[in-house]
């Protein structure tokens, strides 16, 4: 049975305000903010750090979340009310970090986000593989890459012209983000409908890390590799992405750049959400193998173009192509990772595939050293960030190497399971 588009939109709703919180701060909002605090010289470093750290703590709690949210006793069903809790301590944290000022402030807030945003982000990467049937998640992953792209388009051009260059608080732009989180998780609250879980017994701790424990990835390796190599291709897509402000500071420095920076992520995403509708419908039709390898020939060939991007004209165009590889890649991969996890333990697989996203977040923002050390050595030419555009390039056709084990995987698994039915 097809699915009205209000159900669609209502699922994935609260990924609008989840995307522009994260990207405002990732984006905008931290790199012009921590330079006010900082020495200059080390600003890929610090940047680099504190962000790679809070990405490591996503990596961990989203899998536990997953894993609870699987068990959740409610009469509301299981995923709603973690969603809830989670976006409800959000709340707390944003203010911290908006309106305490000064670097502690910072820290505590980002740090203190990263738990609360990541229990709830869990339960909400369950919705869909929940209420969709399998035939229509192409199209529900379409939905929602298009809701995180819009949050990103909202924030690169929103915060990019609300921000000055200089701001050293982020008290206003914080209450907007506040806003856009309530309204947008508020649609998904109230307009999605979860079966009662009243009846079943809530996951204890000890119940919630054997349950992890009990994660078999060797039966399932095809969703191994799936974790795998989406964390190769991804890598180099979040360095672009983390450094960008710095990128065009150190390099453009006749233009303003938090506003070029917030045309730059504009332009990446305008893309990403076309070729995320069209890679949902894709891989519906004809499998979610060439629109993989679409993907990550764009990407790489949109990061070489950066490679000789010495003006703002070729640093969109530069944008658009990667953003083009990345709506069809996101919408192909996210697809494919709801068919791969096992139904009745969706939460969980789903919230695994953190370790992909925010392990490639995290493990992306050990370029801020190598960029600050490469620039040092030599001074003036800024060669640290061709480095960073090269390896996005290799990255994303590793990942596409690595796809092939995915496939590989699973179609051996679909051979034994053959078997034992036919024995």
């Amino acid at each position: 049975m097809q699915q009205k588009p209000w159900k669609l939109i209502s699922l994935n709703a609260c990924w609008l305000g989840l995307s522009f919180m994260w990207n405002s701060l990732h984006v905008i909002l931290l790199p012009a903010v921590l330079l006010m605090y900082i020495n200059p010289e080390r600003k890929n470093t610090v940047l680099g750090l504190l962000t790679g750290a809070g990405l490591l703590i996503a990596m961990i709690v989203q899998p536990v979340a997953g894993a609870i949210s699987d068990r959740w006793s409610s009469r509301w069903g299981r995923r709603r009310p973690m969603i809830l809790i989670g976006t409800t301590v959000d709340l707390l944290f944003l203010g911290i970090l908006g309106f305490a000022g000064g670097l502690p402030g910072i820290v505590i807030g980002y740090i203190g986000l990263q738990f609360s945003s990541n229990f709830a982000h869990a339960p909400m990467q369950g919705l869909l593989p929940d209420m969709l049937p399998k035939e229509q998640l192409g199209r529900g992953s379409g939905y929602k890459n298009v809701f995180d792209m819009l949050g990103l388009v909202l924030a690169s051009i929103g915060m990019g012209r609300l921000v000055s260059p200089n701001a050293v608080q982020m008290g206003g732009p914080v209450g907007l983000i506040i806003a856009a989180l309530v309204a947008s998780v508020a649609i998904t609250l109230i307009w999605t409908r979860e079966r009662s879980t009243a009846g079943q017994v809530p996951a204890s701790r000890a119940g919630v890390f054997q349950e992890l424990a009990g994660i078999d990835l060797k039966k399932n390796l095809a969703f191994a590799w799936l974790i795998a190599s989406r964390l190769v291709f991804l890598l180099g897509v979040y360095g672009i992405q983390a450094f960008a402000q710095y990128y065009v500071r150190d390099t453009l420095p006749s233009v303003n750049p938090v506003e070029l920076t917030g045309n730059l992520m504009a332009t990446i995403v305008l893309a990403l959400i076309a070729c995320a509708l069209l890679g949902g419908f894709a891989s519906d039709r004809i499998g979610s193998r060439p629109v993989h390898v679409l993907a990550a020939v764009l990407v790489a060939a949109g990061s070489l173009l950066m490679v000789a991007a010495h003006t703002a004209s070729m640093v969109l165009v530069s944008g658009l192509v990667i953003g083009s590889g990345i709506g069809f890649f996101l919408t192909a991969n996210w697809a494919l990772a709801t068919q791969l996890a096992p139904t009745d333990q969706a939460g969980k697989y789903l919230g695994l595939t953190n370790l992909a996203t925010a392990g490639a977040g995290a493990l992306s923002r050990l370029f801020g050293p190598v960029i600050d050390g490469v620039n040092a050595a030599h001074p003036g030419r800024f060669l640290g960030y061709p480095v960073l555009f090269v390896s996005s390039a290799v990255f994303a056709l590793a990942g596409l190497l690595l796809l092939g084990k995915v496939f590989s995987a699973r179609k051996k698994s679909l051979a034994l399971g053959g078997e034992e039915q036919a024995a």
